[in-house]
């Protein structure tokens, strides 16, 4: 994860970015369907980023947290597994 952040005017490589953390290479069909849009509108979105809704980040940033939270909680149970195990 040595790639720069992307600037504010980036918002294809914001977006790409952001879909490869989440999902890993093969990002836009599964960010397009975790935001209820088609693959179709995704590709298109990537080919002319200023087409993005506001409101879309706003929902790509709520999946974001819901990632991060669901992230904590098994890092938190893994650090009980590992406790455990050497109890």
């Amino acid at each position: 994860m040595n790639a720069s952040l992307p600037t504010m005017n980036d918002h294809r490589g914001m977006l790409r970015q952001v879909g490869e953390a989440l999902f890993g290479a093969r990002w836009q069909s599964d960010l397009s369907r975790e935001i209820g849009i088609s693959d179709r509108t995704m590709r298109r979105w990537i080919a002319d980023p200023h087409e993005i809704p506001e409101g879309v980040w706003s929902d790509i940033s709520d999946l974001m947290l819901q990632h991060i939270v669901a992230l904590d909680k098994l890092r938190n149970e893994m650090s009980r597994y590992a406790f455990n195990l050497r109890s």
